[in-house]
């Protein structure tokens, strides 16, 4: 779609002072699909040269806010790491085209902020941290899931990048369990539910999102019962933060939730009667 009030890009690297209407360009597989008739000027990330994908000295992940879906895929499926299969499973819930996947970001899936993004499932999920800068170059970390604070809400400052986000090591380590369910056989997500068990500590996490308004992630020292888990979810999670749409009534994203979630205590925990 044309952006008939846009009436200027610039180049990210030219470090130009913010002004009203001025909106980040990353892959612009959003930006371009609806008005946007509040935005006069884009700030082409394309050419800042960021490294999709880059590890760190204690063995974290960084992934950079222009990374493409297909870069992130292609990396995935090359990955030494017990949580690899995560990346795929995460790519593929976008249901997208070849050419969404080889534009679509990282950075702009967590920014829109919509509870059936994948990126921001993945992340969530893997204990990640955004790092973001601000446009006197002060930067600031938080968790994902304090970085999305409801359906298309998040805590993001004017003007201010989200530069990347860090995987850490342990959680890249984690045994992990994928369910993802869809009104339809290719539709989006309903609930999308991930479980990740730390092998060091036994710990297990389990991530809500899709059936939310924004990621819940739960922790557990030990593996709950499955009467701990229900509680833990109906506990964190309001009535008036099932997300509610086209795609899914809050009573049925609660029931697939907490349904999946189940089904990933049950896989990733070793006492559990595989009878």
């Amino acid at each position: 779609m044309d952006l008939n009030t846009v009436l200027d890009v610039r180049d990210a690297r030219r470090r130009e002072p913010w002004r009203p209407g001025d909106a980040w360009l990353g892959g612009g597989t959003y930006l371009f699909s609806e008005p946007q008739p509040h935005i006069r000027r884009l700030v082409d990330l394309s050419r800042t040269g960021w490294p999709p994908l880059s590890w760190q000295p204690d063995g974290s992940l960084d992934i950079a806010a222009t990374c493409t879906i297909a870069e992130l895929s292609r990396f995935g499926r090359t990955l030494p790491a017990t949580a690899a299969p995560l990346f795929e499973q995460c790519c593929r819930a976008f249901l997208a085209s070849f050419k969404i996947w080889n534009m679509a970001t990282v950075g702009g899936n967590l920014c829109n902020g919509l509870p059936a993004g994948p990126m921001i499932s993945l992340t969530a999920a893997l204990d990640g941290t955004v790092l973001l800068q601000g446009q006197d170059g002060a930067t600031r970390r938080l968790p994902v899931t304090a970085f999305i604070r409801g359906a298309g809400a998040k805590d993001l400052h004017e003007g201010e990048l989200l530069r990347s986000v860090r995987l850490p090591a342990r959680a890249l380590d984690c045994r992990t369990a994928f369910r993802q369910a869809s009104l339809y056989g290719l539709g989006r997500s309903g609930a999308l539910v991930i479980g990740a068990r730390d092998p060091a500590d036994g710990s297990l996490a389990i991530t809500v999102s899709a059936a939310t308004t924004r990621p819940f992630r739960f922790w557990f020292a030990l593996p709950p019962t499955a009467g701990g888990l229900h509680e833990a979810v109906d506990g964190a999670v309001g009535p008036d933060e099932w997300f509610d749409d086209i795609h899914g009534l809050p009573a049925w994203r609660r029931h697939m939730a907490l349904r999946l979630a189940e089904e990933i205590r049950r896989e990733l925990d070793p006492s559990e009667d595989p009878r």
